[in-house]
């Protein structure tokens, strides 16, 4: 997928999956976008150990091949049901306003609808996920200490509640 935001940027991003050669370069990018202490937050335990889903963990590079953004998702359990979790997200300092983050979410929730993922969570900020369509989720509980206000979800959540854990 192509992505070109603004008449005055005229720049385009040419969207493709993560490969092994990218790992080093896109976590460079989370280390950049994010505190330094980011893998103490309890969604990366459900990280811990657990390959990425790698037909959801996109990249978004300029045309001259320079990494501007990046989005990963993992499998987990919600109960006895199956989701993704989405995170991280991360788009470069000097391209973030540009819709970039937006375009990635949309792109690759498409992708999970395609191979069949129903359920997709998050833990973030409801105002801006609610435009792709994330709504607050009761009764889905993330290890703490996350605030139970901030996991979010889209898809097919009819009947799936318990506790979020690795797959």
């Amino acid at each position: 997928m192509n992505f070109a935001k603004g008449e005055a940027t005229r720049q385009v991003y040419r969207f493709h999956p993560e490969g092994p050669q990218d790992i080093w370069e896109v976590e460079g990018l989370y280390d950049l976008c994010f505190a330094p202490g980011r893998e103490a937050l309890s969604s990366y335990r459900l990280r811990d150990g657990v390959e990425p889903v790698p037909e959801l963990c996109r990249l978004a590079r300029d045309s001259d091949g320079i990494l501007a953004g990046a989005i990963r998702y993992w499998p987990v359990r919600v109960g006895k049901h199956e989701a993704l979790l989405l995170g991280p997200i991360a788009v470069h300092p000097t391209r973030q306003g540009e819709g970039l983050g937006g375009a990635l979410i949309r792109d690759s929730l498409v992708i999970a609808n395609q191979i069949g993922c129903p359920r997709v969570l998050l833990v973030g900020d409801a105002p801006y996920y609610e435009r792709f369509g994330f709504k607050r989720l009761s009764g889905v509980i993330m290890p703490p200490p996350t605030n139970p206000n901030r996991v979010l979800g889209t898809g097919d959540w009819t009947g799936v509640s318990g506790s979020v854990s690795k797959r």
